[in-house]
């Protein structure tokens, strides 16, 4: 049995494994930190690189939100719906604070949707759902990203899920809503790109901008998604 603080920290150190960031890096020779919207999330990478980098690389972020809320509880013994949510949390922040690109990061939304297939498979298929409509409908990912953050705790009550299971869909909500706060605002001033439409380089538009903890401006160093 491994001692739950070490999972903590392992979940987080997979949340932090930036791959959009190495993807562009390495295999493209771009720093998505000083392209598009500079956030460090699959919705940059599509924008940035093209769907060819971004569908891997968002099932990846997905995979390590998954892994450590399905796996950890298991090899740590703890059978609890806390501790399951304690390590799909812990991937989230490393996400979106990687110390691997000095604490930047996406908005935590495919790493959020992989621990909440995890912990709740029926209400992330209707988040999926959501997310996909609003995409087709909208065809902006910000938008598609809120709409399908709210529709899971919804779900979440009708399903009768249990507290702690509950308390983090809500939190996951108000987190991704939060994260996208720049992007609401664009919206509302009409200005919020939709997919599909030509990148600007170096501009601060997309469903990502900047991050979580910035405010979408060359250099933040505020976390991200």
């Amino acid at each position: 049995m491994i001692a739950a603080p070490l999972l903590v920290l392992a979940a987080y150190a997979a949340g932090a494994i930036p791959a959009s960031f190495w993807t562009g890096r390495f295999l493209y020779g771009k720093d998505l930190r000083k392209l598009g919207s500079r956030n460090l999330g699959a919705t940059n990478v599509q924008r940035v690189l093209g769907w060819g980098a971004a569908i891997p690389v968002g099932l990846f972020d997905v995979f390590k939100g998954f892994a450590p809320a399905f796996w950890f509880p298991v090899m740590d013994n703890r059978t609890a719906g806390w501790w399951a949510v304690v390590y799909g949390g812990a991937a989230i922040t490393g996400h979106c604070f990687s110390f691997w690109v000095r604490f930047r990061g996406g908005k935590g939304v495919a790493t959020s949707g992989g621990v909440l297939i995890a912990i709740g498979p029926l209400a992330a298929g209707v988040g999926a759902g959501v997310w996909l409509l609003t995409l087709l409908v909208a065809r902006r990912v910000a938008v598609a990203s809120i709409a399908a953050a709210l529709s899971v705790p919804v779900t979440g009550f009708f399903l009768d899920l249990t507290y702690p299971i509950m308390a983090f869909l809500v939190l996951m909500a108000a987190f991704v809503v939060w994260a996208h706060r720049s992007n609401i605002r664009r919206i509302r001033a009409g200005e919020e790109p939709r997919i599909g439409d030509p990148l600007e380089e170096g501009g601060g538009t997309e469903s990502e901008s900047g991050s979580p903890g910035g405010d979408g401006r060359p250099g933040g160093e505020g976390g991200g998604q």
